[in-house]
């Protein structure tokens, strides 16, 4: 029988190995993954994970029954957390990260940025089929160019539905939401043009939609079993080149927690651990080898809406607020301040952003940025200040919301604009904008 709450905290215990806490690695496997509408609908979808060709290891969810190894979870007192209200607001941003680039793009557009060069765009139609065509903005020169004007399976029922990219390739979710049914796609990018689409995985109703994600050469989609299927069905992450074959990375019990994230280089997705008590574990798993390089348990019955990997290591968020878990028991975003060399984040200072999470937090530089309730900020743990950057006027209910994903020497932001000036045009449009660190 599951246990949802803790009635005390676990003695600190060696961290258990990979293999003790999942099973031992076996070969590769294909298989396709799961997004929700409603994450489609925030733009909160996914992020991914890959393998370079010979990397062909997986790590698999081990049965047992209820022994196994003591579970060392993270432990954070109150008394080694920073949160936002310690740090200094500082009274702008012009003299933390400037302007590089402002594009505007159709109103309604949705984009994600896993790649510093090109911004993968979901783009509204005018029609009712098809719904959405697949957009590429290349966010140096601020072209943005359609991929594909319709999907592939558009004849027999299917739309565009999720994409992601970088400057060497395309991965994109068509859905035909009317029979349950979905499939993956991959294409090469060369020289700003998009090579032939490759079926890489589809499948039913037994999976949500998979949440998608792009690295580097690769595609990456992470398969979930629906909630009434998750005794018998596992959860797989997957990845491809974008014009190749499928392989299963990880495969485990039950339902990941978390949508696929990619970064530079890796991929973390959050597993359920194989223990008659629930425990969610993040994991990082590195691209070039397929091997899992890092891991953190929470808290029993403690369950993330993102999760991400940075300058410092992991980090994630919680929509709700807890009554045990000292210093991360409350909503809002967790970062550590440095990267433990042993593995050991408990042993770390933590800093929490403690507004409601909607997007997982990413790296510009030193600068930790972070989407808050309306505004994405900034924020130097090293100095211990932060800003937050300017909303335009007319903008959404969410303000200005953060598309970047991993470490990189810029981060992305998008919003819609829906304004009428006193004696000036109106401005109805979608608007991405670049920027860069002003050190």
């Amino acid at each position: 029988m599951e246990t949802d709450t803790p009635k005390s905290r676990r003695a600190p215990s060696p961290r258990p190995t990979v293999e003790q806490l999942h099973g031992p690695r076996h070969g590769a496997a294909a298989g396709g993954p799961s997004l929700s509408r409603r994450n489609f609908l925030l733009g909160a979808a996914g992020a991914g994970a890959v393998a370079v060709a010979g990397a062909a290891a997986f790590a698999s969810g081990a049965f047992g029954g209820d022994s196994g190894p003591s579970i060392d979870c993270l432990a954070v007192p109150e008394n080694a957390m920073t949160p936002l209200t310690d740090l200094q607001a500082l009274d702008g941003y012009e003299g933390s990260v400037r302007l590089a680039n402002s594009i505007d793009v159709p109103f309604g557009t949705l984009a994600w940025s896993n790649d510093d060069q090109v911004c993968a765009c979901l783009l509204p139609t005018q029609s009712g089929s098809p719904l959405t065509k697949a957009g590429l903005l290349f966010m140096g020169s601020g072209t943005l160019a359609t991929a594909l004007e319709e999907a592939v399976g558009r004849g027999e029922g299917f739309e565009i539905y999720d994409v992601r990219a970088t400057s060497q390739g395309m991965v994109w979710t068509e859905a035909d939401i009317m029979q349950g049914t979905w499939r993956i796609y991959g294409a090469p990018l060369a020289d700003g043009t998009l090579g032939s689409p490759r079926l890489l995985d589809e499948g039913d109703a037994t999976y949500e939609t998979p949440t998608l994600g792009a690295s580097g050469p690769y595609a990456l989609w992470q398969k979930v079993p629906l909630a009434t299927d998750d005794l018998t069905n596992r959860s797989q992450l997957l990845c491809a080149p974008f014009d190749g074959e499928a392989r299963c990375l990880y495969e485990s019990r039950r339902r990941n927690a978390t949508p696929l994230w990619t970064g530079s280089g890796s991929a973390v997705i959050t597993p359920r651990l194989d223990s008659p008590t629930t425990y969610h574990q993040l994991t990082r798993i590195d691209l070039a080898s397929g091997e899992v390089t890092d891991t953190l348990t929470l808290p029993a019955a403690m369950k993330p809406l993102e999760a991400a990997y940075g300058n410092t290591g992991f980090m994630f968020s919680f929509p709700d607020i807890y009554n045990y878990g000292d210093g991360i028991a409350n909503l809002g975003t967790y970062v550590p301040y440095a990267l433990p060399a042993d593995g050991d984040y408990s042993a770390q200072r933590w800093f929490g952003f403690n507004r409601t999470p909607s997007a997982p937090p990413a790296w510009a530089g030193n600068l930790l940025i972070v989407k808050s309730t309306y505004s994405v900020c900034g924020i130097d743990l090293d100095a211990g200040t932060y800003f937050a950057i300017d909303v335009e006027n007319g903008a959404d209910k969410y303000g200005e919301y953060l598309i970047s994903a991993g470490s990189g020497p810029t981060f992305a932001t998008y919003t819609n604009i829906d304004h009428a000036p006193v004696g000036e045009e109106p401005i109805h449009t979608g608007r991405i904008k670049v920027w860069e660190p002003a050190a």
